[in-house]
């Protein structure tokens, strides 16, 4: 668990989101009591420990009797629209016209928001080409456990750039790496088309 910076509240209520628009308040409420978080909301632009997520995690898990790796990973899925709808829709867009793009400037659109989440522990990216729908994504942060939900992120990011998304974690932190690394393969999905809301149409 990262001793460093904390994260932002916009993390822990993408989780509240998630977990109330599938399960219901009452399930949330039992999640929070669980964890041992009295807080009822948070607020995005304040920092909360990274205990806090990580128990908010764990007590799902346990509530929902799913393993917190699939949890993760659907966080993550859910992770873009969450932050669109949030107001970074626009900031999303200009980041790159396609999902290889967009990976590779994510360093850079993590500066920028830097500017409103100040001393944010921003992870880093680092694509490499492997033919023409197919690439390696290195992801290196301070925070561990974090694959799944990295997976989910490049699938949820699919319909953003009209492509169905494969992503497979093909080594982590966990296996003694000082980053984890995902096979990413990219399928353009004929006659669809990206909106601004960051679906197909």
């Amino acid at each position: 668990m990262n001793q460093g910076v904390p994260m932002y509240g916009l993390v822990n209520r993408a989780v509240q989101e998630l977990v109330t628009k599938n399960h219901g308040e009452d399930v949330w409420l039992r999640i929070r009591k669980q964890a041992n978080v009295d807080a009822p909301s948070f607020l995005r632009l304040t920092q909360y420990p990274d205990e806090v997520t990580y128990a908010l995690v764990g007590a799902a898990s346990a509530e929902l009797g799913v393993p917190a790796s699939d949890l993760l990973r659907e966080f993550g899925r859910s992770w873009i629209g969450f932050a669109m709808r949030e107001g970074y829709q626009e900031m999303f867009r200009v980041s790159g016209k396609d999902l290889r793009s967009f990976l590779a400037n994510l360093d850079n659109l993590h500066a920028r928001l830097s500017m409103t989440f100040v001393g944010m522990d921003a992870p880093s990216f680092v694509v490499k080409d492997q033919g023409p729908d197919e690439m390696q994504v290195h992801y290196y942060s301070s925070r561990p456990g974090l694959a799944p939900f990295v997976q989910g992120l490049l699938e949820g990011l699919g319909p953003v750039f009209r492509c169905e998304v494969q992503a497979t974690i093909e080594s982590t932190r966990a296996d003694g790496h000082d980053h984890d690394t995902f096979h990413v393969r990219c399928t353009p999905a004929p006659g669809a088309a990206a909106s601004p809301s960051g679906t197909a149409t």
